[in-house]
């Protein structure tokens, strides 16, 4: 069984507790051990590095450090906790400068980053540890013919010579774990482009166009939406909430559509707390 120190980070605990659970009962049908890393903090979040360097480093180190004292890999949930937390994982065992000046900061509160752990995408963990064949085995419910349009995020993907997750231009590691359920994951034009999050404070009114921009194109192509990444999903639900004409379209965690497919039901997988009703995707299982 594969065993990792879970990391939550800021968002999903306060406001979308649906990818905390459909992730938990997804992990555990698949034989992944999730504990729970006990005094997580901020990641470090990527707006504090053009701010504070140091400091945003050593916000990650201590979360890092927490997962060295566990004796565990960190799995992370978040697009953005993973690019800070795998980030500032590399940059620390590579910069003998920036790791003195991080442990003296940490030293103050009784820790210290050893550089011991790993940190991994939840999606990446799916895909390395179980993988999409051993996936389709354990279905009971199998999608056919639903098509999804799959957005990965960009800090889930860049910068890539750091998170070397997937081929930044040409990824395939979620569209393959969607496949994996029966769906087919569509390509659709402008699939990797932003969802608009990251200038949301700034100009609200252009974060929301953006969002709603890739959710027309994507609805044209498919049937649901398909994201790991909350921030990505809350924009993607969000512009649908309010001055939207036609049709919404459903947009789920990857594990809400996994967990699915192993014969779960809405109510275990956050489902029925989603903003848009996704109902209709019953149809195809």
């Amino acid at each position: 069984m594969s065993r990792y120190a879970l990391f939550l980070g800021c968002t999903i605990p306060a406001r979308l507790n649906s990818y905390d659970l459909s992730s938990r009962r997804v992990a555990e049908a698949l034989g992944i051990e999730l504990v729970d890393l006990e005094g997580a903090g901020c990641c470090g979040t990527p707006d504090m590095e053009s701010l504070d360097h140091t400091m945003a480093a050593a916000m990650a180190a201590w979360n890092l450090s927490l997962a060295e004292e566990q004796g565990l890999d960190i799995v992370v949930l978040c697009n953005g906790c993973h690019e800070v937390l795998r980030k500032y994982n590399v940059m620390l065992k590579q910069d003998s400068k920036l790791l003195k000046e991080v442990n003296e900061i940490l030293s103050k509160v009784g820790r210290e980053y050893k550089g011991t752990v790993e940190v991994k995408h939840y999606v990446k963990v799916l895909y390395d540890d179980i993988g999409p064949d051993k996936i389709r085995q354990m279905l009971k419910k199998p999608f056919k013919g639903l098509r999804a349009a799959v957005h990965y995020g960009c800090h889930m993907l860049r910068p890539s010579e750091l998170i070397q997750f997937d081929d930044p231009e040409n990824p395939h590691i979620l569209d393959d774990l969607v496949n994996a359920t029966g769906a087919v994951s569509v390509d659709y034009p402008d699939k990797l482009e932003c969802c608009g999050a990251p200038i949301l404070a700034v100009n609200e009114e252009l974060s929301n166009s953006i969002a709603k921009y890739k959710v027309q194109i994507a609805r044209k192509y498919a049937d649901v939406m398909i994201t790991a990444c909350p921030f990505c999903f809350m924009q993607y639900e969000g512009c649908q909430v309010t001055g939207w004409e036609g049709e919404q379209l459903p947009v789920l965690h990857y594990p809400q559509l996994l967990g699915l497919a192993l014969g779960m039901e809405f109510e275990e997988l956050g489902i029925n707390e989603n903003r848009i009703d996704a109902s209709k995707i019953l149809e195809f299982l």
